[in-house]
């Protein structure tokens, strides 16, 4: 037997004896399978499986996990059947075989290039069993770890999609360990030359510090003896990559970087992580504002530590992290650590419980969302945060990332609490929903039953649950409105044909819809107010249909003189022409677009005479009565060019309640200028009360709307 699967054997000495020989039969049909395969390296190919088992062994992972990263590549690259694999080694071993296998077919460019398709499956593979990734994520470490085989660009790219997708899924997962070597052989194969660099710069400034290292770590030793706390003090040193992506994003110098000692205490139990917290702020002072308890507020991904910073002997600040040793082993190790995989062995490390959350919310979303590339979007803001933590009215601790708002803490809190928001309470003050959140803050939201999500609420939310929920509830209510304003428009031409809706037939509507293939008259009505089918042409269809002929051709059919009135709130059917900005109060003519559904233009709008060369798109709509919301307006205005000006303009418009959404310079000399808002008002007639106050200012020579 080889020596490298002798090794193997050694770290499974945590295994039972009969499955440490599963693990060795697994080997044999491995090497079988296998034989006469080499890497680009010229090694025996079984040496990389057998490698992988080996990284997963290091963590303790069950025997089906072993075997399966043993025998990872034989269903795509040997004549081995998942038939026979099954048969051997059974079910649970082939599925995580054959996921891994799928895994394997993906190739992602960079992250903001992924196939979502591709990064979709990974994920929902990643929530049926999680032990797909763990064999991935090994796999994919053994490969960086002997990367130089490969040439140049196959180098680059491999680095690329392990810095970009790989590192952050292990991150996510709490593996830290993982996460750590993952970056730092990217960084390498990705910039080796910037890597070489900073690796001796590091070595070098190590070299310089030596001392001062063992004296801090000798006084912080000495000092957590003499309070009785048995502790492990290991310096900590800053890896190439993290060295390299903080001198990016920070905007910081290698010196600044390095001119910090970093300290590890690993204690027995969390009450002596605070005893020892109390111990080291006596031997040096802590900086104000730098210390973080991630003991009582975990970070998503499950990781426990104590963070501070003290004022060392030398001048520099000292950076000290104080854990148990389970709390090293789960930030290490994450998902991994003292492994339980089935929720019925025992309780789940922190680390595993937020992951089996996270998973559960990926496989929530996914179901909720139709689009691959929404998916991957809403996925990514989840893989990548910086956090927030937050608490509720009851003392609950809620993550999110950074820049999350009172929406965002809305929706995380009930996907309900999200729909029916309408303000929000951080520290005791009422604030908007847009409120950009801090960690530490005690957010409480404001509901009323008759608030609901609009469009807007897209813009002010950074989660991925928040955007899914808002996306879904608005794509509900435009097929109702959809739906609505169809069978308006359906009945209108009808009408204009002598018939109605209720007089065709079930039989010929059935019909008619099955020669459309559409299942369901409601999605016939919402294919005609999106624009996607013109009403005249159905009616037409239809009439024809139930065995009568039309009363006139359609190219000849004179519309009702009947309108179909709007409120306004069919924003999901409707759309307003920024050409012309319409107002209620202005008359309105609608024009039918596909897939955008009706775009309502001002009747003097000058696009109009061109879009009345397709009379068939033409729909006849007017304002109702009571129509509600705000509508954007834009407002010409002549100026007096002096000191104070804009703001004097700008007050006018305010004090007649409307809300400024931008303004620029249109002209500009030294007696005069020509200013454009763009503005929201309620009507046509709130227009002119804007108007009115503007010119009552003393600074303005002229105000009209624009355009005319």
């Amino acid at each position: 037997m080889p020596d490298y699967v002798l090794a193997l054997k050694d770290r499974l000495a945590y295994l039972p004896e009969d499955q440490v020989e599963r693990v060795v039969r697994a080997f044999r049909v491995g090497a079988h399978a296998h034989a006469g395969q080499a890497r680009k390296s010229g090694e025996p190919y079984i040496t990389h499986p057998v490698a992988v088992a080996g990284i997963l062994a290091e963590l303790g992972l069950d025997a089906e996990t072993i075997i399966a990263a043993i025998l990872h590549d034989t269903l795509e690259d040997t004549q081995l059947s998942r038939i026979e694999l099954a048969g051997e080694f059974g079910e649970t071993v082939a599925e995580l075989v054959d996921g891994v296998t799928k895994l394997d077919k993906m190739k992602f460019g960079s992250r903001q290039e992924a196939d979502a398709e591709s990064f979709r499956k990974m994920l929902l593979a990643m929530a049926r069993d999680i032990r797909v990734i763990l064999i991935k994520l090994a796999d994919r470490l053994h490969n960086m770890r002997t990367l130089g085989a490969k040439d140049t660009s196959s180098r680059r790219r491999i680095s690329r999609e392990t810095l970009e997708i790989y590192a952050p899924i292990a991150q996510r997962l709490g593996m830290n360990k993982f996460k750590a070597e993952l970056q730092d052989l990217g960084f390498r194969g990705l910039h080796p030359d910037r890597y070489r660099v900073i690796s001796e710069r590091i070595r070098a400034a190590l070299g310089n510090r030596r001392e001062a290292m063992g004296k801090i770590e000798a006084a912080l030793t000495q000092r957590l003896a003499s309070e009785h706390i048995e502790a492990r003090v290991v310096g900590r040193i800053k890896s190439p990559w993290s060295i390299y992506s903080k001198m990016r994003s920070e905007h910081k110098t290698f010196a600044q970087l390095m001119d910090v000692y970093g300290f590890r205490v690993v204690v027995d139990t969390a009450m002596r992580c605070y005893m020892a917290l109390g111990a080291v702020h006596t031997l040096y002072k802590p900086v104000d504002r730098r210390f973080k308890d991630f003991i009582a507020i975990p970070k998503a991904n499950g990781y426990q530590s104590l963070h501070t910073v003290l004022l060392g002997p030398f001048g520099a600040p000292i950076e000290v992290q104080i854990r148990t040793a389970e709390m090293d082993s789960v930030a290490e190790r994450g998902v991994a650590a003292h492994w339980a995989y089935k929720t019925d062995s025992g309780p789940a490390n922190s680390a595993q419980a937020r992951a089996r959350e996270w998973l559960s919310a990926l496989a929530d979303s996914q179901a909720n969302t139709a689009s691959s590339s929404e998916f991957i979007e809403n996925v990514k803001i989840d893989l990548f945060p910086d956090e927030v933590y937050l608490f509720t009215p009851r003392g609950d601790i809620l993550s999110l990332p950074r820049n999350a708002t009172a929406l965002d803490f809305a929706y995380a809190v009930h996907t309900d609490v999200g729909h029916h928001a309408v303000a929000a309470r951080v520290d005791k003050k009422l604030v908007p929903l847009r409120t950009r959140l801090e960690s530490g803050q005690l957010v409480e939201i404001i509901t009323a039953p008759s608030a609901v999500p609009n469009p807007a609420w897209l813009e002010s939310v950074v989660t991925g649950k928040a955007r899914t929920a808002i996306r879904q509830f608005l794509k509900h209510l435009q097929h109702e409105d959809a739906v609505d304003f169809g069978h308006r428009m359906l009945d209108r031409a009808l009408d204009a044909l002598g018939s109605s809706l209720d007089g065709i037939a079930p039989a010929v509507l059935d019909r008619f819809l099955a020669e459309a293939k559409l299942h369901r008259l409601e999605e016939l009505l919402a294919d005609i107010a999106l624009g996607n089918r013109m009403p005249d042409v159905v009616a037409a269809q239809l009439v024809a249909a139930r065995g009568k002929k039309a009363a006139r051709t359609v190219a000849t059919t004179a519309p009702s003189s009947e309108k179909i009135r709007i409120t306004g709130a069919e924003r999901g059917v409707l759309s307003f022409a920024n050409c012309c900005h319409p107002l209620p109060g202005d008359e309105i003519v609608g024009y039918l677009s596909a897939g955008k559904g009706i775009v309502v233009h001002r009747e003097e709008c000058p696009n109009v005479a061109e879009l009345r060369k397709q009379p068939e798109r033409r729909v006849s709509i007017e304002w109702d009565r009571d129509v509600q919301g705000d509508y954007r307006a834009e407002l010409r205005i002549e100026v007096i060019n002096r000191p104070g000006v804009l703001a004097t303009v700008a007050s006018a418009i305010a004090d007649a309640d409307s809300n400024i959404e931008n303004v620029e310079y249109v002209e500009r000399d030294a007696a005069a200028a020509t200013l454009l808002f763009t503005m929201e008002v309620k009507s046509r007639r709130h227009l002119a009360e804007v108007i009115r106050r503007v010119r009552r200012t003393g600074v303005v020579s002229a105000a009209h709307r624009y355009p005319l």
